[in-house]
């Protein structure tokens, strides 16, 4: 069994330093998904928020993650806390990353049974529960093509998928015909429409329906 300490090595000195930030779905948002698309939301954002209590002092060394499911968390970074802002309801820490374990940020998955409601420990008592469950040969996505007939997309989801230049995903869609069908949350109208050979396939029918989206969204 390989322990996250035997991967990130600290001083036993420095471990009353060491605060590990467990990043969960708040009700509204996946930590997981967020850093997907923009890791600098976990990253800054929610490792670095405050609300009333203060999770870290200057010095203190910040291990993040973001949880994927269950017992199972993505290493996203690890800071060293250089400023204190005195912000409350908003990032109150600036910190510098430990560019020697770039390689392991996103691609690092640990293993930990989570039996606390804090979001923040400090890691002396559960160092030797952090268990790497697996080390990523890339960083971390799992949005894997599922299937034609198992394709069910918010447009959130459809453009991220696109800006990331998704290959099984892209591969799929310019080899396919279909008939589609689009629902307008707002309205509840539904469109019915087809791709084909003439038309592109349904790749360019996603790619044409993200950018009417993003610029019926900036336009209002």
């Amino acid at each position: 069994m390989i322990l996250l300490k035997d991967l990130i090595k600290f001083p036993e000195d420095e471990y009353h330093h060491i605060k590990v930030k467990f990043n969960q779905w708040n009700g509204y948002d996946n930590p997981i998904d967020l850093y997907k698309t923009e890791p600098d939301v976990i990253n800054k954002q929610w490792l670095f928020w405050r609300t009333k209590r203060r999770y870290f002092n200057v010095g203190d060394i910040a291990i993040c993650f973001a949880q994927i499911s269950g017992d199972y968390w993505l290493l996203t970074t690890v800071k060293r806390v250089t400023e204190e802002l005195n912000v409350e309801n908003g990032i109150n820490y600036l910190g510098d990353e430990f560019v020697q374990y770039s390689g392991l940020y996103g691609r690092t998955i640990v293993k930990f049974h989570k039996d606390f409601q804090t979001q923040c420990r400090l890691i002396s008592g559960i160092e030797e529960d952090l268990e790497v469950n697996q080390i990523l040969s890339d960083t971390f996505d799992d949005d894997d093509f599922p299937g034609y007939d198992r394709i069910k997309l918010s447009y959130a989801k459809l453009a991220s998928i696109l800006n990331r230049g998704k290959r099984d995903w892209i591969a799929a869609l310019e080899s396919q015909k279909a008939v589609y069908l689009i629902t307008d949350t707002n309205t509840g109208k539904l469109y019915v429409g087809s791709a084909t050979s003439d038309n592109g396939m349904l790749l360019q029918l996603c790619s044409k329906w993200s950018w009417w989206q993003q610029r019926t969204n900036s336009t209002g």
